[in-house]
């Protein structure tokens, strides 16, 4: 627990930081709370990928980059001891969130330049019932890189974890088109 209490002390120290070198935007809210997710604008730098809705990204697509608001979530899930309950917890965070980015995008000036979000994370269970599409990045320094800066939110949702398990763990892209977005959560 201490260590738990640690992570997040140090992290909410940095966050605002991180906020603004990042430049991120807070997406708006749902019941008086601010959604889980921040965001940017970015061109997509990877190799040309096929969604299962028939969307193609490619180099410099524009993507709408989201990043959990770790600190909160976090601060949310430390007090729940069992790792399947945090995990349950986060993954509805993440859900009541989807219809305020669908929203923030629908009503974005650059909407019809958006071809779809993309994120990063090592917590991936229960992401394609969210109906984000999974990829895996092949660059080992992205990978390591990632998986450093990762790893607080991971062992925190997780009770207890083996140096094999932490090491099997990769980061993941979490890719769905803005049609697929709008679709499951605005009913368009």
């Amino acid at each position: 627990m201490f260590i738990r209490f640690s992570i997040i002390s140090l992290w909410t120290f940095i966050d605002p930081l991180y906020h603004l070198i990042r430049r991120l935007k807070y997406i708006g809210s749902i019941q008086n709370k601010k959604a889980i997710f921040r965001v940017k604008l970015t061109k997509y730098r990877g190799k040309t990928f096929l969604l299962a809705d028939g969307t193609e990204i490619k180099r410099n697509d524009c993507l709408l980059k989201i990043h959990l608001h770790n600190v909160r979530v976090l601060k949310e899930v430390m007090s729940i001891s069992h790792s399947v309950q945090r995990t349950r917890m986060i993954y509805k965070m993440v859900e009541q969130s989807m219809p305020v980015l669908a929203k923030f995008i629908d009503s974005h000036q650059k909407k019809d330049d958006i071809k779809g979000v993309i994120g990063i994370t090592m917590l991936n269970k229960g992401v394609k019932k969210l109906g984000f599409e999974l990829m895996y990045p092949e660059n080992r320094y992205y990978i390591h890189f990632k998986r450093i800066t990762q790893m607080p939110i991971f062992l925190i949702s997780h009770s207890t974890l083996s140096m094999k398990k932490i090491k099997n763990q990769r980061p993941t892209y979490l890719v769905m088109s803005k049609e697929k977005l709008f679709e499951k959560y605005l009913g368009a």
